[in-house]
Parts: C-alpha cells; structure tokens; sequence
C-alpha cells in the first residue's frame, strides 16, 4: 500500500511501557538510506475509542543524541511540555531539521482510559522522512490513464458556519465513502478539531478518525509524480496537501490559498483528476489540473498527503459501540 520508492522493511510493533497515566511506545534507532531533514509521522489504531496521542522525536548528530522534541497533542489531553531543540523545529504536525541527520528515534505518548485493550487493536505507526532534495523533480508522464470513482463532496454545502474551513474532513469523506465508509464531512469536522489551535486539519488527527472507523492510513511526503501514480494504479486516491498564489493552478475550486486539500482521484496523460472540496455543488467538485502546475503547487511545497487503504484482512473492525456504516 506505500509506493516501492518510498518503503522500507516494516518492523514489528513492540510493547508499550507504562509512563504514569501515559502509555509509551519507543521505535528505532533507525537509519534512512540517506540524511533527512523532514520528518512526518501517523498512527492508525483500528477501531478504537477515543484518546489522546503525541509523537516524540529524537535526532543523532555528532554531540549525540537531542533532547526529545514533541508534536502537537491529538485529543484531550494535557501531557508535560518539552522545552525547545536548537536546530529542530515543532510545526504542529511535522519537524524539520536544520541539519540533515542520518540516525532517528521515534517516540509514541498515548493516554486511553484501557490503554492495553487499544494496543491490543491492530495498529500502525508510520514515519515519512525527506531530505527535500525531490523539491522541483519532474518525473515523466505515465503512460495511459487512472480514474477513480470517489465520491464527491463540496464543504461549502456544510454547516455556513464551518463550511470555508473543513477541506480536511471533507476530503477524507469523500476517501472513506469511496472504501464503503460513510460519515459526512461534519460528523468527521468535530472528531479532528483542535480547540487550542482552533483548525480542522492537524494531518494525523485525520488519519487517526479514519482508523477509528476502520480504515488506516498514512502520511507520505511524496518524492515525485511517479509515486503519486503508482498510489492511483492501485486504487488508492491521495488526499493532497496544496498551497498556491492567484493563477498557479489553472481552473482552481478557489483563486488563492495558503492551505488546502484536495483529492487526487486519477490522471490522464498530462492531466490529473481531483476532487475539490472547495467547489461551490458537489457536482462541481471533480476538476482536471494540469500535472506541472499540480506538482508545482503540492509536490515543491512539501508534498504531503494522505493515503488510506482497506484493512488487509478486507473486512476492517467497526468502531466499537456502533454500526460499521455511520450516516
């Protein structure tokens, strides 16, 4: 479910350790084929309740290894703050380096009221690193066309009063409603809210809604097209993170934005299809992008996205307490 270029050998989970009241899972050392400056981690525990989750991580240079460095808090929760790392930045969701690094420690800090009986559920935690060196790599056209039938869903038909804010929850609606979950936009707006930051779209807390209803999921920062291709020829639509000024990206749902997600459902030749939330009617959402303006605007500013896929063994595990199909 992640593209050859961007795997690695996966690991086998190990046991959490009891923090006082927090649950922690240690990973690593690991060493990425080349230094990395970014770091973009997720967590899928399938079906679970509600709780609460941070990633931690820790960098090896020369002087040894930092200080512990957290990301933003996922759910309610208020675990102890680390001070400050020179030379790694916190931004919300993500770190990045000043320095490339060659050696990483990733940490997981979770607080459930049975923390055993949620990492007795399936679970995955995924860590994508780049050096950023892919930033303006042109990978050649493939060959042919993919088209996928997702769903299409316009935020700007929801509650007036979130409806310019959730391209994030409407977008992994459409996700979930193409792998045969339904939940609307708003029921998914009031899971992923952080009321300290007051937005809708810390990436993981999307990733994380997504596997309490049984689908996991991961966070990639893409290298090229050409992995974001080998993602639709398997069936799997992107959830892409885009930024763009008044005129990069032809035929745009909306002119301008410092922020925004849209879903990557196919292309043809030189073309991508997408499905923009921020179209005014559902029936307006799918667009045609031009590739090198897409890539100008989603790969060479970061290039995250999010990748959801079926549960392996094909039948996922409802969300405890409830229907495995929500309205």
């Amino acid at each position: 479910m992640i593209p050859p270029s961007c795997r690695r050998t996966v690991d086998a989970l190990p046991s959490a350790v009891a923090e006082g009241a927090d649950a922690v899972v240690d990973l690593g050392p690991w060493r990425p084929r080349a230094a990395v400056r970014h770091f973009v981690p997720a967590l899928s525990v399938l079906g679970a309740s509600a709780f609460a989750f941070r990633f931690e991580l820790a960098v090896k240079s020369t002087a040894g290894w930092s200080p512990w460095i957290a990301t933003t808090t996922v759910g309610p929760a208020d675990f102890f703050p680390y001070p400050p790392v020179d030379g790694i930045e916190s931004q919300i969701d993500v770190w990045t380096s000043r320095a490339a690094v060659g050696e990483i420690k990733l940490r997981v800090r979770v607080r459930s009221g049975d923390a055993a009986a949620l990492f007795g559920r399936p679970w995955l935690v995924t860590l994508s690193v780049s050096d950023g060196s892919d930033v303006g790599r042109m990978a050649p056209a493939p060959e042919g066309s993919a088209r996928l039938s997702v769903p299409a869903l316009s935020q700007m038909e929801a509650d007036p009063a979130l409806a310019s804010r959730i391209c994030s929850p409407t977008s992994v609606a459409m996700v979930l409603g193409y792998l045969g979950v339904c939940v609307t936009p708003e029921r998914l707006a009031a899971d992923v809210f952080h009321p300290a930051l007051d937005i809708y779209g810390v990436w993981p807390a999307a990733v994380s809604a997504a596997a309490r209803r049984g689908i996991p999921g991961y966070l990639l920062r893409f290298p090229d097209w050409t992995a974001a291709a080998w993602c639709l020829d398997h069936g799997l639509p992107i959830i892409a993170s885009v930024r763009y000024e008044a005129g990069e990206l032809t035929g745009a749902a909306i002119a301008a934005t410092t922020g925004h997600l849209v879903v990557l459902t196919g292309y043809d030749g030189d073309d991508v299809l997408a499905n923009d939330p921020a179209a005014a009617t559902a029936d307006t959402v799918p667009r045609r992008y031009r590739r090198r303006e897409l890539e100008r605007v989603w790969l060479d500013r970061a290039g995250v996205g999010y990748v959801f896929f079926k549960a392996p063994s094909g039948s996922a595990p409802p969300r405890p307490g409830t229907r495995p199909r929500e309205d």
